[in-house]
């Protein structure tokens, strides 16, 4: 039986790897030079014969592996990187999630609207309400619902104040008769082309749209209220998170890597490059982006925006937020 206490690092672990993780990438990542297969690298434990050591690796994080006698000596990853011993993690190639088959009821209107619902902007087909929030800087208060770019701005395409369907266009919304809310802000993404992904320093896919607070109830399907969230010095590899998005519904997983710098497909041969990501195991499909993932006790730990059947990549809260000018819940 796999040691789940040895799946997490200790804090002084954790804070020293994740220390690594942005000197390492700068080095290892630069694009002219990339070992076959790689995509990033994060901080995690390193593995051996299946089972977690609880010692603190910088992980290489890989379409797919391939045995090293198929290797060349300059194509194998180091056993090393900046002091800090290595593993790797099959992640297949991670993509923003395009839509799926959706989960029952998840893709109908709902009002007030809930975090885990179908939304999206009437160019894209569909993705997830993350959660109503609310900007109690602004008098009087203002009240968004909280999703990725991709999903409410059309990836850096559309416009502020366009309307966000909820359902979204691929589950029947339709302009005026299903518009939920108006896009608000987003932070732009850097992709590749025309901007080279040694370049990027994308920290978030995420988007804000201004809804009536009548439409809107402050909770996601089948989990509840936030109780508060997690700095990103916080997370920990190891850590067991939830999600209700539009495709899957309510699914479970652990965090595998943080402190994640990773190249994610933004479709059409583009790319975008991410740092501080959060790399969890496999739980969405096409159409959960957007989905907030928290903790068992309802923490907000991270916003999804890409994964592959391998594994599910969020960008952490704390950037999110600082970002946005926005907090999700109470500390």
């Amino acid at each position: 039986m796999v040691d789940k206490r040895k799946m997490f690092l200790s804090r002084e672990a954790l804070q020293r790897t994740r220390g690594t993780c942005a000197p390492a990438a700068e080095e290892f990542l630069q694009k002219e030079r990339l070992l076959p297969n790689v995509l990033g690298l994060g901080a995690g434990v390193k593995w051996k014969g299946g089972e977690p050591t609880g010692e603190e690796a910088l992980v290489i994080l890989v379409s797919k592996k391939v045995p090293q006698e198929h290797l060349t000596t300059g194509e194998r990853i180091p056993p090393m990187l900046f002091g800090v011993q290595t593993d790797v993690l099959q992640i297949g190639f991670p993509e923003i999630q395009r839509v799926a088959v959706a989960y029952p009821g998840l893709r109908e209107r709902i009002r007030p609207a809930v975090g885990g619902v179908s939304i999206g902007h009437p160019q894209v087909t569909a993705g997830t309400l993350g959660v109503p929030v609310s900007d109690r800087s602004c008098v009087p208060h203002r009240f968004y619902v909280l999703s990725n770019n991709h999903i409410l701005a059309a990836s850096n395409q559309a416009r502020t104040g366009d309307p966000i369907l909820q359902p979204a266009p691929v589950d029947g919304g339709r302009i005026p008769r299903d518009t939920l809310a108006h896009l608000s802000r987003f932070v732009p993404v850097e992709i590749e082309p025309p901007i080279d992904r040694d370049n990027h320093r994308n920290l978030v896919d995420a988007a804000l749209a201004e809804a009536d607070p009548l439409d809107l109830s402050p909770e996601i399907a089948q989990i509840g209220f936030l109780t508060g969230f997690l700095n990103a010095h916080e997370v920990n590899v190891g850590m067991e998170v939830r999600k209700t998005g539009r495709t899957t519904g309510y699914t479970t997983g652990r965090v595998t890597v943080v402190g994640a710098t990773v190249d994610v497909g933004y479709g059409g041969g583009t790319i975008a490059r991410f740092t501080d990501q959060i790399v969890t195991t496999p739980m969405s499909e096409g159409g959960d982006s957007g989905s907030v993932i928290v903790t068992f006790d309802n923490l907000a730990v991270g916003l999804l925006f890409a994964g592959s059947p391998f594994a599910s990549i969020a960008n952490q809260m704390e950037h999110v937020q600082r970002l946005l000018g926005i907090e999700v819940a109470p500390r």
